[in-house]
């Protein structure tokens, strides 16, 4: 117990002696920072990344199985609507064509036979000439030919369209973006429908897909104004609007994020899809509006000190007391009198607020209070303890 009380007494005594060897040089002395109001613009900006897309794209796919034997366009193709693409081997489906062309003519006959039977038979058996269960047979006989037709009839539909399916049209006017097939190649359609093409309808419209974070979805509108580059032209500066805000939220490692379309023009064709794009979105502008920077409305007025410095502080009512989001409490500077007031405030960009109502033009209103060093200060005392620097360049030693 008394080594831990005499180690504690030695340390009081060495911190005291360093804060008298090293404390401090001079006096502190106070002075008040001010400002006005003044014409600003205040701009809530939000930045995203994104990347560039044709507006229509389309892939173009085929519904039916086969080897590709002809193809027609290439990449960056320009194609028109309705202009032939490529061709799949049709001597299988020309084969199930006929075949089943075949069946139904067979099946028109035997159709066309029963139904005259069944008709002569009806006849029959009103006058009671032909019993109930020839009359039974006829009817069942009929209809089985009918039903035998009708989906003969059905199929041959199929295989026609299946024919036509063998020839890839172009659904739209555009360039081609990419051909994922070769001649001689097969393609399966049999659980899903393979992209042959992707055609995009007008490369001088583009659009910015950009993934917009939770926290700035909320200022953004349809139509506001747009800014963004690439790096592919690291100088350029492009334009746009945004032109949807998508509700759909998309959740990466519990990131939320929302998707905005922005539409960019792209008539001199620099914008190449897939580019990725740092964008910027102006979701408030306001310019020339009368505003001052937010940290006066963090400062307090330290009453003892300003009285010091022959201040006089006036505290009422607006000086304390809490205040709802539109109004926010400042120090006017008049003469040697502060006062506060509260002002009506509008929208703000993190730095400066607009400044609706409460003050006037030339009020003065404190930033802030700053300490300053005082030259007529004597300095503190220095130790003999302590190694000094010599003169003229010595050395310390």
């Amino acid at each position: 117990m008394k080594k831990n009380i005499i180690i504690g007494i030695i340390g009081v005594v060495i911190i005291v002696a360093l804060f008298l060897i090293f404390g401090k040089s001079s006096k502190s002395d106070y002075k008040l920072e001010t400002t006005t109001m003044l014409p600003k613009d205040i701009n809530i900006i939000v930045t995203a990344t994104g990347r560039v897309e044709p507006v229509t794209k389309v892939d173009v796919g085929t519904q039916v199985s086969g080897i590709i034997s002809r193809i027609y366009v290439d990449y960056n193709s320009k194609v028109t609507k309705g202009q032939v693409l490529a061709e799949l081997d049709k001597i299988a489906l020309q084969s199930d064509l006929t075949s089943k062309e075949m069946e139904l003519n067979s099946a028109r006959v035997e159709y066309e036979y029963q139904k005259k039977n069944f008709n002569r038979i009806s006849e029959l058996f009103k006058k009671e000439l032909v019993s109930q269960t020839d009359y039974e047979t006829a009817l069942y006989t009929y209809e089985k030919a009918q039903s035998t037709f009708n989906k003969l009839t059905s199929d041959l539909v199929k295989v026609r369209t299946n024919l036509g399916y063998a020839t890839i049209y172009s659904p739209i006017d555009g360039i081609v973006l990419s051909r994922a097939v070769e001649e001689g190649q097969t393609v399966a359609a049999s659980f899903n429908t393979p992209t042959l093409f992707v055609i995009a309808k007008d490369l001088t419209k583009m659009q910015v897909v950009a993934n917009v974070d939770e926290a700035d979805i909320g200022n953004v509108r349809v139509g506001q104004r747009v800014t963004f580059t690439v790096d592919a032209y690291p100088i350029d500066v492009f334009h746009g609007t945004v032109s949807q805000v998508r509700l759909e939220p998309i959740i990466t490692s519990n990131v939320v994020t929302y998707e905005v379309l922005v539409n960019a023009p792209n008539p001199d064709m620099k914008l190449k899809p897939g580019l990725t794009a740092n964008i910027t979105i102006f979701a408030m502008e306001k310019k020339d509006i009368n505003a001052l920077p937010n940290k006066v409305f963090a400062y307090s007025p330290d009453v003892e000190i300003l009285k010091k410095k022959g201040y006089s502080v006036q505290e009422g009512d607006a000086s304390s007391g809490r205040l709802p989001s539109y109004q926010k409490r400042v120090w006017v500077l008049t003469g040697n009198t502060i006062q506060p007031k509260i002002v009506m405030v509008g929208v703000t960009d993190g730095v400066n607020t607009e400044i609706i109502s409460g003050l006037d033009e030339n009020d003065v209103v404190i930033e802030r209070m700053t300490a300053i060093a005082n030259k007529n200060a004597k300095p503190a005392e220095k130790s003999p303890f302590v190694p000094q620097r010599g003169g003229g360049g010595g050395r310390m030693r």
